[in-house]
């Protein structure tokens, strides 16, 4: 059955399905363009301008709940800016160009090498990537609308437009007019399985636990050729590139002679254990017997000393194989000699290039292909990928009898993000973004903006920042944003474009697209006479695109130059953890590189969202719910509380357990709606009842003048709560907002519904309490829903359309409004205490029942006890609801504690334990001697001077136990300090109410049994069968507590004598009431008329007769006869006339039948 809303609009369900009410949103939403209305009442009104930059996700893959959650914040903080008075564009963008791309295309055609992208063309390699950029784009909008999110997909970006690449040449050309960007052939990582190198950020962020080869190769010497040098590798495959060895020039190395095979071998003195494990096993106890020491060396007097190649590929390399210094080799790990292969290692070429070894511009021996594999330059492993070559080289170094030793280690080692295949490091003429000539200013400017949670800009971000390498911003790919750089053949002459119109007006070709298809081909004339100049080959890193989108969104600089000006830095913006390196990096890079300033104003950082075992979400193992599917069990809005009221929201990881979205349904949403649904009812029965016109215009104001202590509460709470909620979300603390909004919703349905549901049912004050009490519980949902709009946008929408019934279009949606302001007259914090040290002592008095006291035993006086006389006066006004909640008869208050329980005391071991040292046992002795007062001035002034030292409160555990007689009393003590003592004296006056309680159970759940509305007017009826004392208890405690029972289920009970043979019947129970059976029967409301033989006796006709005057007249409408025979009534029956008197033959209910 459904309750109709006051004012005629419509029913109340008795149910709410959530997903099916935000399906309705949803289309209200649609059918008239809420979004675009919101965005252009903001604009015509001229408000200021928020702005908000949204990362560009990946349309090659479908939503996940990262994205969920990071959509979810900007969300949230972009409504919120818009009903705070600001104009707020929300533009959605797709980063189309990349490694993502191309890998799914490389995949789909079994793409392995760039000579097959060779063979099939640019342009038809191109091709298939641009069809499936935009592959999941309808899945993503629609993923993104059904949770809530407004944004606008109609006049989104994508980099792969042409006007946003050309904003993406602007910014090259700009950084590299400020001699910021420069060509360098350094180590990279690199993908073998992608064919690029990597940016630093890009190859940190795939570990893995790998087993890898450790062998130990000689190298011996020129001059002693039975004395070698050691290196030890987890990189075999590198050794054919070996040009050097370095080793430490402080450390003290050793020659030693292995007396098992008499070889002599040069290694790092600390290292001996690499090749004699026993000393490592064996430690203190090792012997020796397993070789001798023959002289010994620094590592500066080694250097110099020439060894024979382990290879012949390149032994013409001018100054190599010889020992080199530097201060880069550790001693915690290999032998202390570290071979040097200058096109695969950082410190090797660096090292390397120091020595001579190789030139700036000279050749650098690096035999390895864009695919990984090994060159003809090394013929005896040309082909092989390099990582599989480890083992054919290992067996040829055993053959050269070169190895020394060979086993297996267990490291974490990088892998491509994209590909999921090991990285090499290998020298790659690249193009970088110098960092060193910024990064003063970068630091500064990350010091100008604001995130949250600040740990991660002060800590991670901050030493990313001042470990930052230049930016290698080129990759040899194809499918993305062409570097915009021509070039002579002898590279001397380069020309930057910066615009379309520059690249036409230098080659003199009309361009369209600027993808390497459209422009590859395009030559510009030389201004030095070298002929023609041609476009290098390598594209932009992605990250690079999606580091310029402030600029290229907007077109920048070639349109919208006054807004883009006006909104820059953005005010906003929000990703995961795992952009501090991606996103936020880059884009403070570009902004401080052309601006020198932040690219944005406040950020905020959320966690990675786990499966609930912890572990990455992973498609393959399917260790996560689907989202949609949670969303179509439980809603959005469900969905999106349970993401942000996470520790998520401070960054920190989040397992996720479709449990606690349904949870959230359970314990947040249903005693939400339930709320509104109670206020609904009881609005529209007391209306009825007391020709009552519920005035919507006039319930704030009602509300506000209240004298109700829980009306004053709960309006000072509302109020109090706007106030937080908008000084929090100034400082973009979703972390506290939304527990304190949840907190408030709990509070709302737990304690203010709950304890004023009779007041709120029915005059037990006066009509006019029960009215200004509908006013207030209206005012509070409907501020709640306006507070609650940017974090519940279609339950909030829900709620406000149903509370307000907006009559204007400008009010036609609460997204349309403003949030709530606070007034600060009716923020009361006394009374807001007051309800908490009640709700403690309610808390305390229900755990002090245990489980031999149920609330349903009523007691004869409960004790509150509390040092602080004001506190004990404050609950006074709240006595009323405490009796009510404590099922109790009488309560006192004392501040005499010692009476009731005993106070002790013991220092914090951790805290003064560290800083007292030895004294700490003799102060902690002191504190537990004192004594119960003692403790109370000890607790009140915050400190005391114990055995001569100043020990501070909040260093002392204090407890308080409760003393009291067990048998007589049952105590508890709350977080606040109250004491509750519980009288545990039952006599018969207490069972009866006991059994009343009872009773007022069974006709309310046979009430909600039988789907009885609020409002409906029944009759109730009972038996009582059973043992005769037993029956004779039950009927004694309907008559003791008739008052209690006829107010709990608004009516009188009757017994079931009193019910009429024709009485429509809508249910029965049968129930164990203080061990007798009793009956509940619920019937509507009938015509009653006197037994047979008085209605005869009175008529002057026999039973009989008398009998069909009964059918006649309880067949009539009840509700006909109270308005047309509301005092007599004329029958004809047989042919003869009854005329029957209202009072006399017939009454209206069972109540004037008994009089």
């Amino acid at each position: 059955m459904a309750a109709q809303h006051p004012g005629g609009l419509g029913e109340v369900p008795e149910k709410m399905n959530f997903p099916e009410m935000e399906e309705e949103m949803l289309r209200f939403w649609n059918e008239t363009a809420a979004f675009e209305t919101s965005v252009k009442q903001s604009e015509e009104e001229g408000r200021p301008e928020y702005t908000f930059y949204d990362g560009p996700p990946f349309a090659t893959g479908l939503p996940h709940y990262g994205h969920i959650l990071a959509g979810t914040i900007k969300d949230i903080v972009t409504r919120y800016a818009h009903l705070t008075g600001h104009h707020v564009s929300r533009r959605f963008g797709w980063d189309c160009h990349g490694l993502p791309v191309e890998y799914e295309i490389d995949k789909k055609l079994g793409i392995t090498s760039s000579d097959d992208v060779a063979k099939m063309g640019i342009a038809a390699y191109n091709k298939e990537c641009r069809s499936i950029v935009t592959r999941y784009c309808g899945e993503w909008e629609t993923v993104v609308k059904r949770m809530g999110r407004w944004i606008d997909f109609k006049n989104d970006y994508k980099t792969m437009e042409p006007w946003y690449m050309e904003s993406v040449w602007w910014v090259f050309k700009t950084v590299f007019e400020k001699d910021l960007v420069y060509k360098g052939f350094r180590v990279m990582p690199y993908s073998t399985g992608c064919t690029t190198p990597l940016s630093n950020f890009e190859a940190t962020s795939n570990y893995k636990d790998v087993s890898d080869p450790a062998v130990v190769v000689s190298f011996p010497l020129v001059d002693e050729p039975d004395v070698s040098l050691v290196a030890w590798t987890t990189t075999p495959w590198t050794l054919p590139s070996n040009l050097g060895l370095c080793v430490h020039p402080e450390f003290k190395y050793v020659q030693i002679k292995d007396l098992g095979n008499g070889k002599q071998f040069i290694l790092l003195e600390d290292r001996l254990p690499e090749l004699f494990p026993k000393m490592k096993k064996q430690k203190d106890k090792y012997k020796g017997g397993e070789f001798e020491v023959v002289k010994t060396f620094t590592g500066a007097e080694l250097k110099g000393k020439k060894y024979v190649p382990l290879f012949k590929y390149f032994e013409s390399q001018p100054n190599a194989f010889q020992v080199l210094n530097d201060t880069y080799v550790t001693s915690d790990s290999g032998t202390g000699i570290v071979h040097q292969a200058p096109a695969f290692g950082e410190d090797d070429y660096r090292v390397c290039m120091a020595a001579g070894i190789i030139e700036p511009g000279g050749f650098l021996p690096c035999p390895v292909d864009a695919n990984g594999r090994f060159t003809d330059e090394v013929p005896d492993f040309a082909g092989e990928h390099v990582k599989a070559a480890d083992k054919a080289i290992m067996n040829k170094l055993k053959e050269m009898g070169r190895l020394v030793t060979k086993n297996n280690i267990v490291h974490s080692y990088p892998f491509c993000w994209r590909s999921d295949t090991p990285l090499i490091y290998k020298a790659v003429p690249s193009w970088f973004l110098k960092l060193g000539p910024i990064k003063e200013q970068l630091i500064k400017n990350n010091n100008e903006t604001y995130w949250v949670p600040a740990s991660v800009k002060e800590k991670r971000f901050h030493n990313w920042l001042e470990n930052a390498r230049d930016w290698n911003i080129s990759r040899n790919r194809y499918w993305g944003t062409p570097l915009p750089v021509w070039s002579s053949e002898d590279g001397e002459e380069v020309v930057v474009v910066g615009s379309i119109k520059e690249l036409e007006e230098l080659s003199g070709e009309k361009v369209t697209d600027l993808h390497r298809e459209s422009i590859d081909d395009i030559e510009i004339p030389s201004k030095q006479g070298k002929g023609v100049l041609r476009r290098i080959p390598e594209v932009f890193d992605c990250w690079f695109e999606s580091g310029s989108m402030p600029y290229a969104q907007l077109h920048y600089p070639f349109e919208n130059k006054e807004r883009f000006e006006k909104g820059f830095p953005a005010d906003f913006i929000a990703e995961g953890l795992d952009q501090t390196r991606g996103w936020f990096y880059t884009l403070m890079v570009l902004s401080t590189a052309l601006f020198e300033k932040p690219a944005f104003k406040n950020l905020i950082v959320n966690g990675l969202v786990l499966a609930e075992d912890g572990k990455k979400m992973s498609k393959r193992l399917k260790n996560y719910p689907d989202p949609m599917k949670v969303v179509s069990s439980y809603g959005a809005d469900a969905l999106r509380l349970y993401l942000i009221n996470s520790p998520v929201v401070r960054a920190e990881p989040l397992a996720f357990k479709e449990a606690g979205v349904l949870g959230n349904l359970k314990e947040i949403f249903l005693p939400w709606f339930n709320a509104f649904r109670f206020w609904g009812q009881n609005v529209s029965r007391v209306e009825r009842e007391q020709s009552w016109t519920f005035d919507r215009s006039a319930a704030e104001a009602l509300a506000v003048k209240s004298t109700n202590v829980m009306d004053r509460w709960v309006i000072a709470s509302l109020h109090n709560l706007v106030r937080f909620v908008r000084e929090e979300m100034k400082m973009y603390r979703l972390y506290t907002v939304v527990p304190r909004l949840v907190l408030f919703i709990e509070a709302l349905t737990n304690w203010y519904v709950r304890l004023n549901r009779s007041r709120l049912k029915s005059a037990i004050v006066s009509a006019e309490d029960t009215q200004v009490g509908l006013c207030t519980l209206y005012t509070v949902l409907l501020t709640l829903s306006k507070l609650m709009a940017p974090f519940t946008p279609f339950f909030a929408e829900y709620l406000y359309r149903q509370l307000a019934r907006p009559q204007t279009d400008r009010e036609a949606s609460v997204h349309f409004l403003l949030m709530p302001e606070f007034d600060e007259s009716v923020i009361d914090e006394d009374i807001e205490n007051a309800v908490l040290f009640m709700q403690e002592a309610i808390t305390a008095g229900r755990l002090a029942r245990g489980n031999d006291l149920p609330v349903k035993r009523p007691l004869r006086e409960v004790i509150i006890v509390h040092e602080s006389q004001a506190v004990l006066d404050s609950l006074v006004q709240l006595e009323t609801y405490m009796k009510l909640e404590l099922n109790v008869r009488k309560i006192s208050y004392t501040t005499d504690e010692r009476s009731y329980c005993k106070l002790s005391a013991k220092a914090d071991g951790k805290v003064l334990g560290k800083a007292l040292g030895k004294k700490f046992g003799l102060v902690n002795k002191a504190v537990q001697k004192l004594s119960h007062d003692e403790l109370v001035q000890f607790q009140a002034d915050g400190k005391m001077t114990i055995e001569g030292v100043e020990v501070d409160a909040k260093d002392v555990f204090f407890n308080r136990e409760v003393l009291v007689d067990p048998a007589k009393f049952q105590g508890r003590v709350s977080p606040s300090k109250l004491t509750v003592v519980l009288d545990t004296f039952f006599d018969k006056s207490l069972m009866y109410g006991q059994v009343a309680r009872e009773i007022t159970n069974r006709v309310q759940k046979l009430r909600k049994a039988a789907g009885v509305q609020i409002e409906d007017v029944l009759d109730v009826f009972y038996a009582v069968e059973g043992d005769d004392e037993a029956c004779a208890v039950v009927n004694e405690a309907i008559r003791a507590e008739a008052d209690l029972i006829s107010s709990t289920i608004r009516c009188t009970l009757f017994p079931s004598s009193a019910c009429p043979s024709y009485a429509p019947v809508l249910k029965s129970a049968t129930d164990e009431v203080a061990d007798a059976q009793f009956t509940v029967t619920l019937a509507k409301p009938c015509i009653v008329m006197p037994p047979l033989d008085a209605l005869g006796q009175s008529l002057g006709v026999d039973a009989k007769v008398a009998a069909n005057v009964v059918t006649c007249v309880s067949s009539m409408d009840l509700e006909w006869l109270k308005s047309k025979a509301s005092k007599s009534l004329e029958v004809t029956i047989d042919g003869h006339l009854f005329k029957l008197q209202c009072g006399t033959h017939y009454f209206f209910s069972i109540a004037d039948s008994q009089k």
